[in-house]
């Protein structure tokens, strides 16, 4: 069996001590640094009465201090959990409290949002730990303990954290993704521009610290920077969204820089243009490889190969699909009665893989409902709630059996944009979907139906909402209707709202 994560760092900062393990604009990380850093966390930590079980949160763009405090956490078998900084404060205190959360790490940015919980200042975090000793807790933690708590919105509205385990973590990052996407370890480099809060930002941190190579990390994404970056820091990998890609061609000198060094660059989360995809393999001349996952399956779970993306030949169709499983994986796809569907036949992705999680924080009926058929060793199939089909072998996603819209590799749930849509005062009706768009993939939009005699404007709308949620989670536009479609029990028909949006559009998801 693999090591950990945990074990693999310990090992190379034996081993390696004094290679890089990080790089970002503020300073270098070795090996030893990042082992000697969470050593002192895990003390520090346990100065404060936490300890296994326990949770601690993080409101951080750094992802070298997201990581530290994830394996510090990991020494005395407690748990992170990375917030997304996009929320707004009342989101923020939900997934707090949800949690349970003992203390939060936090940018001096987003100090305001953390309400009452103990925080540490991120800018500060490495005073306050510094005065801890540096000694190994030697803590071993079994494979089925909790190590990553991250959170995922649903169709209710409300975040659900996703447990995953040392054994998750494990058979993702030390095994089955490095071998997809090509990630050998020394002297391989890779760009991780990607947030923490998401499991492909801080996953591929622990990924590429697990192999013994190194990341260049950036706490904000900047196109230019980030072609800058790869010939300056020889960049070997990297995993980006479809927006990223696009911004990165548009940014000025793209179409002449050096990027010999390249050899994988990862791509999902969102759909891509054709003609960016195209684009994108003449510029950086390196391989591509489409993957797909969740958060619920530690990231990738299938693989589109860079000898499948042949924009000119015959395997051309196979741009549109999410590719095979990766090793370890079992994929179904089954209709409403829970039977496999005939190829090419439309139904809802199931998946089964050591790479499921463990389940969803604190909410047995959610975990229950989201397996099928789940053994006392834990694996079970995962209901992705996509639609797709599989054709030779590949999956091709077709649509969601959830109303979830995917915007620049943000997930987004209807349900909880209607609620706040819902008391401005004059929307008497409405509903939310996701729409095309050339650079996110999708964006959303509101469908209003007004109370009689009132006026409201699109701003009106937009401004009222950016109040209440996320930024990124409010309408980018508003159409006004006389009536919201929907089916005999009352309930929204939001595949009538789409399609006209949809119309002629052969992939709906990534």
């Amino acid at each position: 069996m693999s090591e950990t994560v945990l074990e693999a760092v310990r090992r190379h900062a034996r081993e390696r001590g004094g290679h890089l393990a990080y790089r970002t604009p503020a300073r270098t990380w070795t090996f030893a640094q990042v082992d000697e850093a969470s050593n002192r966390v895990a003390q520090g930590l346990k100065s404060l009465g936490v300890g296994a079980g326990d949770r601690v949160a993080c409101l951080t763009k750094q992802t070298v201090e997201c990581a530290v405090l994830v394996l510090g956490a990991n020494k005395v078998g407690a748990v992170c959990m990375p917030v997304n900084w996009r929320l707004a404060p009342p989101e923020i205190e939900y997934i707090v409290n949800n949690g349970q959360a003992k203390l939060m790490m936090a940018d001096a940015a987003f100090a305001s949002a953390t309400g009452k919980i103990k925080t540490f200042i991120t800018e500060e975090f490495s005073s306050w730990y510094g005065e801890f000793d540096a000694r190994d807790t030697g803590y071993q933690p079994d494979a089925e303990e909790t190590a990553l708590q991250l959170y995922s919105s649903g169709t209710t509205g409300l975040p659900k954290g996703v447990e995953l385990t040392h054994r998750n973590l494990r058979v993702a990052m030390v095994e089955a993704v490095p071998d997809a996407i090509g990630y050998r370890g020394p002297p391989d480099v890779m760009l991780n521009v990607l947030p923490t809060y998401h499991i492909a930002g801080i996953g591929v941190a622990l990924l590429t610290a697990s192999k013994g190579g190194m990341s260049v990390l950036y706490p904000d994404f900047d196109p230019a920077k980030a072609v800058a970056a790869i010939a300056e820091h020889r960049i070997t990998h990297s995993f980006l969204v479809p927006a990223m890609i696009q911004f990165m061609l548009q940014a000025p000198g793209a179409g002449g820089a050096d990027y010999s060094s390249l050899r994988g660059i990862s791509y999902g989360a969102s759909p891509i243009p054709e003609t960016v995809l195209v684009n994108a393999m003449r510029t950086f001349k390196c391989g591509f490889i489409q993957v797909y996952g969740l958060t619920e399956t530690t990231g990738a779970i299938s693989r589109l190969a860079p000898e499948d993306h042949d924009p000119e030949g015959p395997k051309k169709p196979l741009l549109r699909s999410a590719g095979k499983p990766i090793d370890g994986v079992e994929l179904r796809v089954v209709d409403a009665a829970s039977r496999d569907c005939a190829e090419g036949e439309v139904g809802e992705v199931w998946i089964r893989s050591a790479q499921n999680m463990k389940s969803y924080w604190a909410n047995p009926k959610a975990t229950g409902e989201a397996f099928v058929d789940r053994q006392p060793d834990g694996l079970g199939w995962f209901r992705s709630g996509d639609a797709g089909f599989l054709r030779e072998g590949y999956l091709f996603l077709h649509d969601r059996i959830k109303d979830m819209i995917i915007s620049g590799g943000e997930n987004i749930y209807p349900a909880e944009v209607e609620n706040a849509l819902m008391q401005h005062p004059a929307v008497a009706d409405g509903a939310v979907i996701g729409v095309p768009d050339p650079q996110w993939g999708e964006t959303v939009k509101a469908c209003v139906v007004l109370r009689p005699g009132v006026s409201a404007t699109e701003k009106d709308i937009i401004d009222f909402m950016r109040e209440r949620i996320a930024h990124f989670k409010c309408p980018k536009s508003v159409d006004f209707m006389e009536t919201i479609p929907r089916n005999p029990t009352g309930k929204i028909l939001k595949r009538v709202l789409r399609e006209p949006y949809w119309a002629g559009k052969t992939r709906r998801v990534n």
